[in-house]
């Protein structure tokens, strides 16, 4: 990916601290390095679930920028004044894919096998937690299996760990995110199918930069860096498809 810098772009070795949707594990250490060859500028991001970070950033957590996995948990800090911004920033959508080792009784893995007595454990993130973990429950709801399928469900903190639920095998499958079954380790080891469009709402991906950043000049152009065309376009290599 050829990362082009943003126009006001912050000189000198400053750091940037971001907490990072868990979602996000695979993508913003490529983006990062792309970002720091470009403008000297240095990522160190903490990973977790949307909640949990919001929940630390409440508690003044010291990071310069929050990318979230939806839009609700980024508010409720503009809501307390605690943002640079009046509105969370979309910077990517979410998608959601049911992902299955290549050995996994689950094979070949359609969206049939949710309910088949060979799937005896499926992974989800907590819905109270983490919006892909919604995302899961909403499109279980839509497609009417639900009540079937909630006795197999092994539930995990958020997004990254159900993954790791889904590959280490206590899991027979598990409903993860597109940017984690899209990697080369996930791709070579599983295979995966989308969730249908319109069974879950949109994963709008929003980010904010913190009132209490030391940086917020550089903290506000890398996030104008993340939403501009530029960026936007590559988005699909990462399993992410553009802000809306």
């Amino acid at each position: 990916m050829q990362a082009q810098a943003g126009s006001n772009m912050g000189t000198g070795r400053v750091e940037l601290h971001i907490a990072a949707a868990a979602d996000l594990t695979p993508v913003l250490p490529v983006l990062a390095e792309a970002y720091e060859k470009k403008t000297g500028v240095k990522i160190v991001a903490t990973f977790g679930s949307s909640a949990t970070l919001e929940q630390q950033l409440h508690n003044g957590s010291p990071q310069d920028v929050f990318l979230s996995a939806d839009f609700s948990h980024p508010e409720g800090l503009v809501a307390d004044g605690l943002t640079v911004e009046s509105a969370p920033v979309p910077y990517a959508t979410g998608v959601l894919v049911l992902w299955a080792r290549k050995d996994s009784p689950a094979q070949p893995l359609t969206l049939n096998m949710l309910t088949r007595p060979k799937l005896q454990k499926l992974a989800v993130a907590n819905d109270l937690h983490a919006p892909y973990g919604m995302a899961a429950t909403q499109a279980l709801k839509a497609l009417h299996v639900y009540d079937e399928v909630k006795p197999k469900l092994v539930v995990a903190e958020n997004i990254a760990q159900t993954a790791q639920f889904a590959e280490s095998g206590n899991a027979q499958a598990g409903l993860i995110s597109l940017t984690t079954a899209n990697t080369a380790h996930f791709r070579e080891i599983g295979t995966f199918v989308r969730m249908p469009v319109g069974s879950y709402a949109p994963i709008r991906q929003c980010g904010v930069v913190l009132k209490a950043s030391p940086h917020k000049a550089e903290a506000q152009a890398f996030l104008e860096w993340l939403t501009s065309a530029e960026i936007q376009k590559h988005l699909k290599e990462f399993g992410l498809d553009p802000a809306e």
